[in-house]
């Protein structure tokens, strides 16, 4: 169902406030730019800081900026299974293609309490989900067999994985439990290279915001087995994949965006500040090596 490159949007902000305009523009850009679809109100997205009528409000935006030219995976994950399921009842009303549902964080929940959250939702809402693991933020990591168990209760809604986990190991287990017809989406941008060659079909970037057509490009390489060109694009992209992680994200890239486009700033909301100096000359190298700047 999905593939490619995914961005994770950046939320534009402006004096405070969602910069609708900018956002807009953004969705316009990636998709002529070649992302595969959106993911909007993500971690990159600061989706923490975001109320929910601003939530509600750019599931919307991106759907309708969208046009139906690519699908929209929408970031509707809580730690509380009631919110979750409002978001996500939400993102189905206003026309997004799927949910992308973070494991609960902070109250760490057991893999009996992950199988019962994602069973709630899935009974209750008819919206394709993509579960989102990444362990480093939540705590609590969505093992190989729970998510089995879900995808063969679900087989119509639990429909794939964003891996941020780092253990490449994970493809190999989800496939032999599922198949090959379950989505497996890389989570971090400097793994995508051997997460596709592992079976992966794809990534939900960072990078992607920024370098949107290298992104595009790798992807094409590397999902279509042309492995000389994969390499060269990951060699070129990598320093900038480092980059934007040598401070809290999404300060280094909302950096990195206002050096390609006049029309973003590199505001943040609290408690996230703007990147280091020390970060910003790490990501204008890493722009400089992509060919960017």
């Amino acid at each position: 169902m999905f593939s490619g490159s995914i961005p994770a949007l950046i939320t534009p902000f402006t004096t405070g406030s969602v910069d609708e305009a900018a956002f807009r523009r953004l969705v316009d850009w990636q998709i002529a730019e070649g992302s595969a679809a959106l993911v909007p109100c993500g971690t990159t997205g600061e989706a923490p800081t975001l109320s929910n009528d601003e939530q509600h409000r750019l599931f919307a935006v991106t759907v309708e900026a969208a046009a139906g030219r690519v699908p929209v995976i929408a970031g509707c994950g809580s730690n509380d299974t009631q919110t979750a399921l409002w978001h996500m009842q939400e993102a189905k009303a206003l026309g997004a293609d799927a949910a992308l549902m973070v494991a609960p964080y902070y109250n760490r929940p057991s893999q009996a309490g992950l199988l019962a959250h994602f069973s709630y939702l899935a009974e209750k809402v008819d919206l394709p989900i993509v579960l989102y693991n990444v362990p480093g933020r939540t705590v609590t990591d969505i093992k190989p067999e729970t998510v089995a168990e879900l995808a063969r209760r679900f087989p119509d809604r639990i429909i794939g994985i964003k891996d941020a986990s780092g253990d490449m190991t994970r493809l190999t287990a989800h496939r032999l439990a599922l198949g090959p017809g379950f989505v497996q989406l890389c989570g971090n941008d400097d793994m995508a290279l051997q997460y596709n060659a592992g079976g992966g079909v794809g990534c939900i970037s960072v990078t992607a915001n920024v370098a949107p057509r290298l992104c595009a490009e790798f992807q094409a390489a590397s999902l279509a087995g042309d492995t000389a060109r994969a390499h060269e694009l990951n060699e070129r992209l990598f320093p900038l994949h480092q980059a934007l992680f040598t401070d809290a994200s999404p300060g280094p890239v909302k950096y990195a965006l206002t050096r390609v486009c006049d029309w973003l700033n590199e505001e943040v909301r609290l408690p996230l500040v703007a990147c280091s100096t020390e970060s910003r000359r790490a990501v204008d190298a890493g722009l400089a090596h992509a060919g960017l700047i």
